[in-house]
């Protein structure tokens, strides 16, 4: 029974230790911070971080082929800020667009110019393609995405060994003479917009259907309700790309590749001999002409054609970034 009190003492002893050796680490740990912040502001845990999401910026005016959207509108707004938000947050995707515009725009904006389109439609074969000749699932080719039907009708050449679609030039002329056809049906460049998505007997059926003549009152399909916000909001991002967080120097962006142009009206029997024989090789030669579809040329009617060949050396004129 006497050890109690020599035990109770003891535990006291314990828990006093404890307490004063807790304040005075959390004293140290105060100081020592003070010391570390160098007399600035610490950031707090519950303090937001400095790395932030935020709705991206819509100006008070936002139009497309010199028509504005009506944004005061809910739903107008609301359908332009989700592109908006999409394409900001593709990082991947519209990095890619500020690299490649500077080496296509510069082809396709004279030729939309001479045919009277708009120069904004210079952002619709973007989102059609990426600028990468992809090929949809339902055979859609090309930078302006033609259907082999409509292809043909607009007078682009496609069969073994060539397809027009591929031609950035030819197939621009096309999409500006089905564009003007249907600004003639439509006489409203964002219907003809949504009309290159969804066919023009699509776009008229539902106009017909839902007595309504505005692209922003119908409603559409998922991918052609989309289609003139995504075009728009690439504009303003591609127009102003600091503003909604991407910077590209002008040195790295891609640009135009040099080439001269040869007249061929024979037959071509092996197109890695003819590269080599200019002083490519034949992945630069598909590279500047993809509507070569095949390794010859046999051109039976003896029809005319322009291959480009690219510059001698073109492809050590552009420095790497660290080398500079």
């Amino acid at each position: 029974m006497k050890k109690y009190p020599v035990i109770v003492l003891f535990s006291v002893f314990v828990v006093f230790a404890v307490f004063f050796g807790f304040c005075a680490s959390s004293s140290s740990s105060n100081s020592s911070d003070e010391v570390e912040s160098d007399g600035k502001e610490m950031t707090k845990w519950n303090e937001p971080s400095a790395h932030f999401v935020t709705s991206p910026y819509i100006p008070q005016i936002v139009e497309f082929a010199g028509e504005a959207l009506p944004i005061h509108l809910f739903d107008v707004r609301e359908s332009l800020e989700r592109e908006l938000i999409v394409n900001m947050n593709f990082h991947s995707n519209t990095l890619q667009y500020l690299k490649r515009v500077t080496r296509f725009f510069p082809v396709i904006e004279p030729i939309l110019a001479a045919r009277g389109i708009p120069d904004d439609f210079k952002y619709l074969s973007l989102i059609e393609s990426d600028f990468m000749n992809r090929v949809s699932p339902k055979g859609a080719s090309g930078f302006w995405q033609f259907m082999k039907g409509a292809a043909s009708e607009y007078g682009l050449e496609m069969n073994s060994e060539i397809d027009e679609r591929y031609h950035l030039e030819k197939s621009t002329v096309a999409a500006c003479r089905y564009l003007n056809d249907s600004y003639r049906t439509f006489g409203n460049w964002a219907l003809v917009a949504a009309s290159y998505n969804m066919g023009r007997a699509g776009v008229s059926s539902q106009m017909r259907n839902q007595q309504c003549n505005s692209y922003y009152d119908l409603w559409l399909n998922e991918e052609t309700s989309r289609y003139v916000f995504r075009i728009a909001a690439v504009k303003l991002i591609l127009t102003d790309p600091q503003r909604y967080g991407f910077y590209v120097p002008e040195e790295e962006k891609y640009q135009p590749i040099p080439y001269t142009e040869m007249e061929i009206n024979t037959a071509v029997p092996d197109l890695v001999e003819f590269a080599l024989r200019h002083k490519t090789n034949y992945k630069m030669l598909k590279y500047l002409n993809p509507w070569l579809r095949d390794n010859k040329l046999t051109n039976p009617s003896k029809k005319t054609y322009i291959v480009k060949i690219p510059a001698e050396g073109f492809r050590e004129t552009q420095k790497r970034v660290d080398e500079k």
